[in-house]
């Protein structure tokens, strides 16, 4: 299919944009009140994060002129906030590196599996207000899916491969700390060789990792210890442990799904409904059968704090890569051939994968164009006159140009309509300008917009 000349969005119209632009103040006037109790003293990176969301698109933070050498056509592309686990837009970039790195570069040819570990409602707070923990459990759940899986191989020596992304939200955006991991679904042995998992049955792991999770909060003496005998008496704990359907080898498509899915922004900004009014936000999910309905209603700014709650400390690693697929391993393994093993030699009964010539494709860091074009099926450099090539003729970052060329497009106030014959400048180009506020490396937002332009027929 030809890739259609790219409409970007205009952040302003977006719903999440609007509710932090009229709430965010007051939410931080009253959060010391409201929410400290429950949601332990402000971060400072909230704040932080949050701004640069608001200048996310915006001209007023710098653009680049897009320009095409055949027809003159040109438009403007705003700079982006680049945020992680928060801005939509820029969050979703990631999601599309990250599926194909793994896809392409890390995994291994052998099957996989996607795993989800959860802890009961009544431990969660204590990774809220210590959310250094929340590593500490991906330690635990690595090390209880590796013993797991030596014992039933009977490979003691057997390495893992597993890529763990830690998630905080619920489906209503409640803190629900919980780890998906992308799994091989065997072990790797140093011989190249790949080992099988049987299809054998989870409560062994299960127990396995409520007994460790529950002694590892009792040693750092958060969990009493009589609450602690009661959790472990509990027939049906809140511990859960779920696994996925094998995934085959090599197959492509389905592993960069699932990795985009362990990476995905806590909260959707297509699930928003503000009400006319502006002073409710109806949040709509999947049906929750505790409260039976689909959807959760909020003050703007509850709203507000059930998203923030959710924007990691800086520098903290919410995915990690273990065993098989951790750096050090990845390394080691380009320096060193694999050692040949007679097939007489493994274990019978187990099926085996000869891993040991596998070589990563290595691939180059996908460009903004590609992603849009990938995902839109649009290209932001293609000119919607002619169809030609277009190129990034400037970027402007200097806040003295940014504002003399704004006033004189008439777009110094962003998302309002300018006649170009009320222009106290001189009118558009060759009488075609297009407005599109995206970034120097921009990805389009779920709320997708028709782009803000004007042209002289």
């Amino acid at each position: 299919m030809e890739a259609q000349a790219y409409r970007a969005r205009r952040p302003k119209l977006s719903p999440l944009w609007q509710c932090l632009d009229a709430h965010f103040d007051t939410f931080l006037d009253i959060y010391p009140e409201a929410y400290e109790h429950n949601y332990g003293f402000l971060r400072p990176v909230i704040p932080e994060v949050v701004e640069k969301f608001m200048g996310c698109g915006d001209f007023a933070h710098g653009f680049a002129r897009v320009r095409c050498d055949q027809c003159k056509h040109e438009y403007l592309l705003a700079f982006s906030c680049k945020g992680r686990w928060f801005c939509p837009s820029c969050h979703q970039k990631k999601v599309q590196l990250f599926g194909a790195l793994l896809a392409e570069t890390v995994l291994a040819p052998v099957p996989h599996r996607h795993f989800t570990f959860t802890v009961p409602k009544m431990l969660r707070p204590y990774f809220r207000f210590h959310r250094g923990l929340i590593k500490e459990l991906c330690r635990i759940a690595h090390r209880c899916l590796a013993e797991f899986q030596r014992t039933t191989l009977g490979l003691p020596d057997g390495t893992t491969g597993v890529v763990m992304a830690i998630h905080t939200f619920g489906e209503y955006l409640d803190f629900h700390p919980h780890l998906h991991a992308l799994a091989a679904d065997g072990l790797f042995v140093d011989s190249g060789f790949f080992h099988v998992m049987p299809d054998v049955s989870l409560a062994p792991l299960e127990e396995l990792f409520r007994a460790r999770v529950i002694t590892f909060l009792v040693k750092k003496g958060l969990l009493p210890p009589e609450r602690a005998r009661m959790l472990r008496g509990w027939t049906h704990s809140g511990f859960n442990i779920h696994r996925s359907q094998r995934v085959p080898p090599r197959n492509r498509e389905d592993m960069e799904r699932l990795a985009q899915y362990i990476i995905r922004n806590p909260f959707s900004v297509d699930k928003m409904q503000p009400n006319s009014s502006g002073d409710s936000i109806i949040y709509r999910s999947g049906m929750n059968p505790k409260i039976q309905r689909n959807f959760e209603v909020f003050s703007p700014c509850d709203f507000i704090a059930r998203i923030t709650q959710h924007i990691p400390d800086k520098s903290f690693q919410l995915v990690r890569y273990y065993g098989w697929y951790s750096n050090k391993m990845r390394g080691q393994r380009k320096k060193r051939a694999g050692e040949e093993k007679e097939a007489e030699d493994l274990e019978e009964g187990v099926e085996v994968i000869d891993v040991s010539e596998h070589q990563p494709r290595r691939i180059p860091s996908k460009k903004w164009r590609d992603l849009i074009k990938k995902v839109w099926e649009a290209d932001p450099l293609i000119c919607p006159t002619c169809q030609r090539e277009m190129r990034i003729a400037s970027l402007i970052d200097e806040r003295d140009v940014i504002v003399k060329m704004l006033k004189c497009l008439g777009l110094w106030q962003q998302g309002v309509r300018v006649d170009p014959q009320q222009q106290s400048g001189t009118d558009p180009p060759n009488g075609d300008w297009v407005y599109e506020p995206v970034d120097q490396d921009p990805f389009p937002d779920y709320d997708t917009e028709p782009v803000l332009f004007y042209a002289n027929a």
